[in-house]
């Protein structure tokens, strides 16, 4: 899969995705890294602790999140992505539903873009994506937890996102799925997520995790959100073992450690 300027030999390692937060409100890192300068220095260190891809988000989504207007959403990503396409070397991703700001940053040098409300909030969206000819993180998401069977229905409605993504003209060969930990899901239906991972994997299209410090480790464990990195390390060796392809996290060194033991063992290589 080529991301950017990079291609991505998918299968022959994991891939760790840095999430940068550009946002006063995000649950773990909000008000961390919102200026310019801030920004950058945490894009530069996980680099260097081995992140792929950067991905930076300018509108929190955790439980309850406050939607933010277009304008002020671009006004948060984009002076970043400017910086960071001087002085980074890997792709860029941004985290957004809307149409607009996906279309300044792919012109501004962003590769992916990852929607959490699975390409169907705005009907635009995939246009943009189709132009650009960007990667698509298509996450699941819907309002409601009422599974008939979870992970079929789960697949069902990433299946949905991808025909509006196709439709408009997006190479298949450019679909990341990833069933959306922590989004519509109770506590348990999260767990049996995790379980069923290869099920996932089984589909034409990489797998991308994202479960580092969410809520459901707390709510399984009690833990504070700034106690549950080695409880995200067990859930990013259980996602490797099930050919899981990226993993998105906060801690990238640390992340990146497991993965490259989990490839020797799982992929032999890394």
């Amino acid at each position: 899969m080529q991301i950017g300027s990079k291609i991505f030999d998918i299968g022959s390692r994991t891939f760790i995705v840095g999430i940068l937060n550009v946002t006063p409100d995000s649950f773990f890192d909000g008000g961390s890294y919102d200026t310019i300068e801030q920004a950058v220095l945490r894009a530069k260190k996980m680099v260097d602790d081995g992140a792929d891809i950067i991905e930076i988000g300018g509108e929190s989504s955790r439980p309850g999140f406050k939607p933010v207007e277009t304008n002020i959403e671009l006004d948060r990503v984009m002076p970043v992505i400017k910086e960071l396409k001087k002085v980074i070397g890997v792709p860029i991703a941004v985290d957004t539903y809307k149409s607009e700001v996906a279309e300044a940053a792919l012109q501004n040098g962003a590769s992916i873009i990852n929607d959490v409300m699975c390409f169907k909030k705005d009907p635009e969206l995939p246009k943009v994506c189709a132009k650009y000819n960007a990667v698509c993180v298509i996450m699941h998401n819907r309002n409601n937890t009422d599974y008939d069977n979870l992970l079929l229905d789960v697949m069902q409605d990433i299946k949905e996102g991808i025909e509006l993504l196709t439709q408009a003209g997006v190479n298949p060969g450019k679909v990341i799925i990833d069933p959306g930990i922590g989004f519509a899901k109770t506590v348990s239906q999260n767990l049996e997520i995790l379980r069923n991972l290869s099920f996932f994997s089984a589909y034409p299209y990489p797998v991308m995790l994202g479960a580092s410090r969410k809520s459901f480790i707390g709510h399984t464990l009690g833990f504070s959100v700034e106690d549950r990195l080695e409880a995200t390390l067990a859930t990013t060796a259980m996602a490797i073992s099930q050919h899981c392809h990226f993993i998105r996290v906060h801690d990238v060194l640390e992340n990146k450690r497991v993965a490259m033991m989990a490839d020797e063992i799982i992929r032999h290589k890394h």
